[in-house]
């Protein structure tokens, strides 16, 4: 499988009061073959989630540290690409299906490299139909 992994779905997985059977059915079956595309903007929006998890008292550091050492388990690749194009492409995706820049940034990738989109975000799989985009399940 390949496709782009958007961040809400990654957190599904950690987060215990995230947790959800979709989440859980799709790492399941990922393979050693499989290649999960983010945006660099992965990783803050991960990072992000994670410490304000933990300033709410809902995670402790230490579990913050092992989920973040299991996505390095993953068959995570970033691409960093940022052309004048890509930034384009990205707003025009944003206006057109009234998605902001984060959610369009995992919309252009998936569309960009002709692969699927694996979200639990209404919004976002709807825009992705439209654009022609598949939704990756398990």
């Amino acid at each position: 499988m390949e496709g782009v992994l958007d961040c809400s779905l990654a957190l599904a997985w950690a987060l215990p009061d995230e947790t959800s059977s979709r989440a859980e059915k799709f790492l399941a079956h990922l393979s050693p073959q499989s290649v999960l595309w983010v945006p660099a903007l992965w990783w803050y929006e991960i990072s992000n989630a994670l410490t304000m998890a933990e300033r709410r008292h809902r995670l402790a550091e230490s579990e913050s540290r092992r989920i973040v050492e299991l996505y390095s388990t993953l068959p995570i690749k970033t691409d960093a690409e940022l052309s004048l194009h890509v930034v384009q492409r990205l707003q025009a995706l944003a206006r057109e299906h009234s998605l902001s820049a984060y959610d369009a940034a995992y919309l252009e990738l998936a569309e960009r490299r002709n692969v699927g989109l694996a979200t639990p975000d209404r919004r976002l799989v709807t825009a992705a139909r439209k654009a022609g985009v598949k939704i990756l399940s398990a």
